[in-house]
């Protein structure tokens, strides 16, 4: 099987991003992109992201999860402790996070060191989602190996079954955790492949910026 692809080609120029219009906090710039994206409604998920951990197989490995807040310490997402991507992280809670924004033709790169949240917050949270959701977490066992589609519908008939007129228990192996930056790289897609990229690094609780060659 073989195909080129050579002539997949797009012409990015959008928008520009310059040192004199930008903030000395990158939390701020953040927001205003997500914002700015949001606005302009092409990107779908617009807080989907990637996800890359190292795996206990020593193997790096990325997935799709969906941002769930954020705030001046860092970026939360939900998901089963017990998870492949939850026992990479207690082997290894240094991780990055990657937006794609192609309506906006603009990428987001954050390197940061991952904590629980605690369980109050992922308590509300988990509260807060569709029942349906919140009986998904007790139905699947995220991550193992599973003889068929059957066994997920078996164990969701059971929960269902179980929780019938009650509110359903978070999960012990459920909760959040928070990404802590240490870098945040914002990329804006400019023509002729000269792409804008400023690198945040934070050392000693400050902020510092520079530019990267695209």
């Amino acid at each position: 099987m073989s195909r080129n692809l050579q002539d997949y080609r797009q012409s990015y120029e959008k928008s520009e991003l310059l040192e004199s219009t930008i903030s000395d906090n990158p939390f701020e710039l953040f927001e205003q992109w997500f914002n700015e994206t949001e606005a302009e409604g092409g990107s779908g998920e617009v807080n989907a992201m990637t996800m890359a951990t190292i795996g206990l197989d020593g193997f790096p490995k990325s997935r799709v999860v969906l941002l769930k807040s954020y705030n001046a310490d860092g970026f939360i997402f939900y998901t089963n402790f017990n998870s492949e991507k939850g026992k990479a992280i207690d082997a290894n809670p240094l991780v990055c996070l990657s937006f794609f924004w192609p309506s906006t033709e603009r990428q987001v790169i954050i390197k940061g060191l991952v904590q629980k949240v605690d369980t109050k917050t992922a308590t509300k949270y988990y509260h807060s989602r569709p029942r349906g959701s919140q009986l998904g977490a007790w139905a699947s066992p995220q991550s193992d190996e599973i003889s068929s589609r059957e066994v997920l519908e078996n164990n969701l008939a059971e929960v269902e079954q179980k929780y019938e007129g009650q509110e359903v228990p978070k999960p012990e192996h459920w909760g959040g955790y928070i990404v802590q930056p240490v870098s945040m790289e914002f990329w804006q897609g400019r023509e002729n492949r000269l792409h804008d990229r400023i690198a945040y690094e934070k050392e000693d609780a400050k902020w510092t910026s520079k530019r990267l060659a695209p």
